[in-house]
């Protein structure tokens, strides 16, 4: 039914500039903004939107991920920007945040609504 569609994820926010910042300036994504809607355009041709909603609550989950080849170099530059990293309970992370058993190293951090997002070695 859906095989050609051409699909696409999305998620809110609180605060569509402060969104538009941080995807754009702090994570060097391709964004635009489009009648109050953020468009964030993903190595490989993917898109997420990013809408605004008054009554947010962010995620428990991972709501958008980021494969990279080398997690500790990325960690590096996430926390050299601000950026602090998740901790969870039940995962064995390193002194920099980085859980590296059962699956890719992956660390986990949020965006300023408080979405959850990971870069794991990929």
């Amino acid at each position: 039914m859906f095989r050609d569609s051409k699909a696409f994820s999305g998620f809110s926010s609180d605060d569509v500039a402060a969104a538009s910042k941080f995807y754009g300036e702090t994570l060097g994504l391709d964004v635009t903004e489009e009648n109050g809607l953020l468009n964030l355009r993903l190595a490989g041709g993917g898109t997420v939107l990013i809408y605004p909603k008054e009554n947010h609550e962010p995620a428990s989950f991972t709501v958008l991920n980021f494969p990279v080849a080398d997690i500790n170099a990325a960690v590096d530059e996430l926390t050299k920007a601000g950026i602090e990293l998740e901790r969870y309970e039940g995962f064995d992370q390193d002194e920099r945040g980085i859980a590296r058993q059962d699956g890719p190293a992956i660390a986990w951090f949020k965006d300023p609504a408080g979405n959850i997002l990971s870069v794991l070695e990929a």
